[in-house]
């Protein structure tokens, strides 16, 4: 089965930029283009996520979809770079102690204030 599809979204960000240049926008950029050059069609990479930091991204989750939507995230997103799966924190899996694991935590608990200060 073959589907045509032309455009990508991702959650990479670049505003938490922990050191790794995967989630650069400039590096996304040129994902895209080589992208449409290998496929000989126009791709777009969209990332919606780009220009916010992980607490935001947390609340976005929240207002778009509520706990079902957090509890997805928290389950089936990962963000750990040394593929950790085996040990579930709050925020999701993760070993807890790599700078994109720290990100994710302090998004996530900076979140968890404000919205309890929120109501």
């Amino acid at each position: 089965m073959s589907v045509k599809l032309d455009v990508l979204v991702g959650g990479m960000c670049e505003t938490d930029f922990s050191g790794y240049p995967d989630c650069r926008d400039d590096t996304i950029k040129a994902q895209q283009v080589a992208l449409g050059l290998g496929l000989g069609a126009r791709v777009t990479i969209e990332t919606p996520l780009m220009w916010i930091d992980k607490s935001e991204t947390w609340a976005l989750a929240y207002q778009l979809g509520g706990d079902a939507l957090v509890e997805t995230i928290v389950e089936e997103s990962h963000t750990c770079y040394l593929g950790e799966r085996g040990a579930r924190h709050d925020w999701g899996y993760g070993c807890g102690e790599c700078p994109a694991c720290k990100l994710r935590k302090i998004g996530w608990e900076k979140w968890v204030v404000a919205s309890a200060a929120e109501g």
